[in-house]
């Protein structure tokens, strides 16, 4: 596979990104603001998402998703809130600071608005270990439960275009779970999707062959990875991807969030165009 080039570069920790009425979306987390990016490299800020709860520090917007209304739903992940942006302002979809001590992270919303929103389940700015904690659901009405529990890290998530298929990254496991969805939201018939040795998969994207793009932060390759878990191609980064995403025009340009340094405003939008396009959610 060719490398990827740099699209945007500068920024202070671009993940989660999504692609979206002919635009790329995705959160700064430290820079405290959700974005768009064109193709030709044009970047504009929709809406800051600033932690009130720290201060004004930690870390702002993580996973995004659309409702079927057309608004934007945004995890704002040290306040540990799901919030609504209707173009003018946002509003509290749900509180989750009450089941998650920590701070939140991606999020995948359903074709009915349904939201399920990972979390650290640790406190990573003090090196605590690792440790189980829960996907969470949250509904269109605003109410909060358990989706799945016994997690190590839940991370980047999508679902399958048919809507029956969840699959998560549980990065500290280093692998990725399935769960059957129900037509009510529940899932079930947890199950490994692909367990690795040595990589730790961090945001992930579908594609139309039923593959998945895994971005891996610990090196600087993003991975092609069939159910079971075998590796079938690599895209090389210039720097560590923690995210990716399949859009442009048919949906074949491959973008990735990559990092050096984080307080060094090293964050970058990298792409490559690939041969089979996205598919599914988000």
């Amino acid at each position: 596979m060719p490398d990827t080039t740099i699209l945007m570069d500068g920024l202070h920790f671009a993940e989660c990104p999504r692609w979206h009425d002919g635009k790329l979306w995705f959160s700064d987390m430290r820079g405290h603001c959700v974005r768009t990016l064109d193709l030709d490299g044009t970047s504009e800020v929709v809406v800051e998402v600033v932690p009130n709860r720290s201060g004004g520090v930690g870390w702002g917007p993580g996973g995004l998703g659309w409702g079927p209304d057309g608004s934007l739903l945004v995890v704002a992940m040290t306040d540990r809130r799901l919030l609504r942006f209707d173009g003018g302002q946002l509003t509290e979809v749900a509180d989750l600071s009450p089941q998650i001590p920590f701070g939140l992270n991606d999020m995948v919303v359903d074709a009915v608005g349904r939201a399920y929103i990972g979390n650290f389940g640790f406190d990573p700015d003090v090196s605590e270990q690792p440790k189980a904690t829960s996907l969470m659901r949250v509904d269109p009405d605003g109410s909060t439960s358990v989706a799945a529990d016994d997690l190590i890290m839940p991370n980047g998530v999508v679902i399958t275009p048919d809507g029956t298929t969840l699959i998560v990254a549980e990065t500290s496991a280093a692998k990725l779970t399935a769960f059957d969805v129900a037509p009510d939201g529940a899932l079930s018939n947890r199950r490994d999707w692909a367990v690795f040795d040595g990589e730790y998969p961090d945001g992930i994207c579908l594609d139309a062959e039923g593959a998945l793009w895994v971005s891996e932060p610990t090196g600087t390759d993003v991975l092609r990875v069939r159910e079971g878990g075998e590796i079938i191609a690599r895209v090389s980064t210039s720097n560590h991807p923690l995210a990716c995403m399949l859009g442009g025009p048919e949906r074949r340009h491959l973008f990735v969030c990559t990092i050096d340094e984080p307080e060094d405003r090293t964050a970058r939008i990298e792409v490559v165009e690939v041969a089979v396009p996205g598919a599914g959610l988000p």
